[in-house]
């Protein structure tokens, strides 16, 4: 037996901010990073919000959040007792935000509503049952799941996304392929997430180029936004695999961008969980699905022009390689191998990866980003 269920109500479109117009005399806490703090997206949202609710805020975020910062916010939050929680921002600020809220519920502080509303098209943590909080005296991050982290409402305001730069806009696009490509072949994979997963996927191939290039596009905002939470959707129920559990390791360990980790290891990943032969016949449908290649085509040839569409994407998007992006060189990479690899098997994403992995394939993986 399958389960799917949506938690979550969606709002999306340019304007969608004005749902906020319902809450009236509430205390509104909102959690996001510094810089949004500070910046002009921040009044939007304030002057979504009703002037006679009482707005607090919680900046403290930092890319990767932290078990610290989110012990700072749960002892923020039992002295605020606020109403609504509002996470605002990217990945790290929403998985922030619900990681406060479920282990405060956990303590006795409950609030009426968590709000979602993200400010990159990536992680797809507005619709998901998942966080990702890190450990950095350990280098580890530590991937959540929870039905209880879903939030209430998720917003999705194209607006918010257009002044996001390209390198983002790259990284946090591959890591939606990403989302969709593990839930597709996921074992836990079902005709609803296959619908979300592989319309994400067609979204991504078509619309991360031109949001890359021409930012400025509402429309191809929209697409990518759409798309960023269609894969959440897809892998928070279908669960994610291989590629998670290593890319959580490179940016535990080197703090390599999330999504650019998970576009290095794409290529390598799915010629390895083809030796499955279910996963292989996944591949090769989405790549038909994706018009990559005939309808006739057989599934090694299907799988090749996968990767190569993947590969070409990650060159449209100007992406750089593990090589050009480490601080540490090649020696210190492979001097915490050991460690990445031990790591990555004690990851929660593993169990839902199609096709079962060792430390010497984990290890092998690793090797071929060098």
């Amino acid at each position: 037996m399958k389960r799917f269920s949506l938690q979550t109500r969606l709002y999306s479109g340019a304007g969608s901010l004005e749902v906020l117009k319902r809450f009236r005399n509430k205390h509104i806490w909102i959690v996001c990073d510094g810089f949004l703090a500070s910046s002009p997206l921040i009044e939007l949202l304030r002057k979504a919000i009703p002037a006679d609710n009482r707005v607090s805020v919680f900046s403290n975020i930092t890319p990767d959040p932290t078990i610290a910062t989110v012990v700072e916010g749960i002892a923020q939050m039992h002295s605020l007792q606020p109403e609504v929680v509002i996470g605002f921002g990217g990945g790290s600020a929403l998985d922030a935000a619900k990681a406060i809220v479920w282990f405060s519920k956990q303590q006795g502080v409950n609030i009426e509503t968590c709000v979602a509303i993200p400010t990159t098209s990536g992680t797809g943590s507005e619709v998901t049952s998942a966080c990702v909080i890190s450990d950095p005296d350990k280098g580890i991050k530590y991937p959540l799941f929870d039905n209880a982290l879903y939030p209430d409402i998720a917003i999705l305001d194209p607006t918010l996304v257009v002044s996001v730069p390209p390198a983002i806009t790259a990284n946090t696009g591959m890591d939606v392929l990403t989302h969709a490509l593990e839930a597709y072949v996921s074992p836990r994979a079902s005709d609803f997430t296959d619908a979300l997963a592989e319309k994400a996927a067609q979204l991504v191939f078509q619309y991360l180029p031109t949001a890359v290039r021409k930012g400025d596009c509402l429309a191809t905002r929209g697409k990518m936004h759409n798309a960023a939470t269609l894969a959440g959707m897809a892998f928070s129920q279908a669960g994610l695999g291989i590629n998670h559990a290593i890319a959580h390791q490179l940016g535990g360990q080197f703090h390599l961008p999330h999504g650019l980790a998970n576009a290095l290891l794409l290529g390598a990943v799915i010629r390895f969980n083809a030796g499955d032969k279910r996963a292989a016949k996944r591949y090769a449908r989405l790549a038909k699905a994706c018009h990559f290649c005939p309808t006739g085509a057989n599934d090694l040839v299907a799988i090749n022009s996968l990767i190569r569409q993947i590969e070409q994407l990650r060159q449209q998007c100007e992406m750089p390689t593990l090589t050009a992006t480490l601080k540490a060189d090649k020696g210190k990479f492979r001097e915490r191998i050991p460690a990445m690899v031990q790591a990555a098997l004690a990851d929660v994403t593993l169990k839902t990866t199609p096709r079962p992995a060792d430390g010497d394939d984990i290890r092998h993986l690793l090797e071929e980003l060098l």
